[in-house]
């Protein structure tokens, strides 16, 4: 097991909460920041992906964020959060819509061009996988860019997805937590 998946484990143990397919993670990763577990989920998922000539981070506003970023610190890269409004101050941009079903609606993220070129290589991390609709609005973003989607992190995937990196499955979790 490795260090990030048994301190994430800890975590949601100590001060989290587990109901059907909603993880609560409020004082871990999504309101309140545990720096000692972001910083091994960057360094967990930094590791994998080293190897894969990443260019850039991309992630979501809000809660991708810090695993974005600690991502992309350990890569030694920039990283990029698609934005779920349209600042005044973005002209030009790449958009895609996304379903959330957490919070049961509909968003367009938005990406600059000045921030997402042509031929760069993504590596795109997210806090949690569920059912794919924001992983395909990045899709269809990266590929109006015309850049490369080299890889997929996540936190915690809720389905155990073949492709792509977690540090932990949802069904990991309810077994690490029925011990």
């Amino acid at each position: 097991m490795t260090k990030a998946k048994q301190m994430l484990i800890d975590a949601i143990k100590n001060d989290g909460e587990v109901s059907g397919e909603i993880v609560k993670v409020d004082k871990t990763l999504n309101h309140m920041v545990n720096i000692q577990v972001i910083k091994a989920i960057g360094e967990d998922i930094a590791k994998k992906f080293r190897d894969a000539n990443i260019d850039k981070v991309l992630t979501v506003e809000a809660s991708g964020i810090p695993g974005a970023q600690a991502a992309a610190m350990d890569l030694n890269v920039d990283y990029i959060f698609a934005k779920k409004k349209n600042p005044i101050t973005m002209k030009r941009f790449f958009s895609a819509e996304s379903f959330s079903f957490t919070k049961n609606e509909h968003t367009t993220l938005f990406v600059s061009k000045e921030v997402l070129q042509k031929g760069d290589r993504i590596l795109f991390v997210d806090d949690f996988y569920a059912k794919g609709n924001t992983l395909k609005a990045i899709r269809k973003i990266v590929e109006q860019a015309e850049a490369t989607l080299a890889g997929v992190a996540v936190i915690i995937d809720k389905n155990g997805t073949e492709d792509i990196h977690s540090i932990l499955t949802l069904a990991e979790l309810k077994e690490a937590l029925a011990k």
